[in-house]
């Protein structure tokens, strides 16, 4: 049964869709942004809400107060254009590098046995190798950003490098902002290896609306909309011929 484009979820199995949709335990916002687009109940919102004042996990964690007013960027006009990298961490003996694309908001957390500017140019080349050359890079002016060695990387490849104020690092706010984001979230996650864990929460910001665009950063990063476990409540609705076998005409 659909509602829309929704699929009605029955009652006795809303449970399990709420434990599918806070995967990854992202926030009340991103959850009901995420549910809808695929399910649909009575009092949905409610009881989403419900859920996630219940869940320990997410009480445990609060959002910090931003220490200065984030600096305003003018729009990048295409994906991956200027990409905002920090890092995360010390967080549970790990250090984390946070790279933000600034239209899409797609987000990629690295977990970095050390942060030296050579680890994290192996890290972006990795990045780079799938989704391409930025043409901006904004960091602040932490050794691994400035160094020679960095600096060197950014001019082979035709980047150009901006960095945030010195002695105010939150002026590089979407950075900022993705790194409080991905902290709360790992510190959420405390069952498991670090790679499901990461994958899990990637995956979930990856297919989750924005609320600033209202579209997935999937959607405007790769467009299209990328698979999950939600996508197996909606029924398939393609038609595939080719598996049809076309009638014959007689021979008369």
């Amino acid at each position: 049964v659909l509602w829309g484009n929704r699929v009605v979820v029955p009652d006795k199995l809303r449970n399990r869709v709420l434990e599918s949709l806070h995967e990854g335990h992202p926030g009340m916002v991103h959850t009901k942004a995420l549910a809808r687009g695929y399910v649909w109940w009575p009092g949905l919102d409610k009881e989403i809400e419900d859920w996630v004042r219940v869940c320990s996990q997410c009480q445990q964690v609060r959002p910090e107060p931003p220490q200065a007013p984030p600096q305003r960027w003018e729009s990048s006009g295409k994906p991956w254009a200027r990409l905002h990298l920090d890092f995360a961490g010390p967080f549970q003996g790990n250090m984390f590098l946070i790279v933000v694309d600034a239209m899409s908001k797609w987000l990629e957390v690295v977990r970095m046995k050390t942060t030296t500017s050579l680890a994290v140019i192996h890290a972006l080349r990795h990045l780079f190798a799938t989704h391409g050359l930025p043409d901006v890079l904004v960091s602040d002016n932490g050794p691994q950003f400035v160094s020679e060695e960095f600096k060197q990387f950014l001019t082979s490849n035709g980047i150009r490098q901006m960095t945030s104020a010195p002695f105010h690092p939150a002026s590089n706010g979407q950075a900022e902002r993705m790194v409080r984001t991905a902290k709360e979230a790992l510190g959420k996650m405390n069952e498991g290896d670090w790679s499901q864990r990461l994958g899990a929460f990637l995956l979930r910001q990856h297919t989750t609306p924005c609320s600033s665009t209202g579209r997935s950063p999937a959607e405007l990063l790769m467009g299209r909309r990328l698979t999950t476990c939600l996508n197996r409540l909606h029924p398939d609705l393609t038609d595939d011929h080719s598996e049809r076998t076309e009638p014959q005409p007689k021979v008369r």
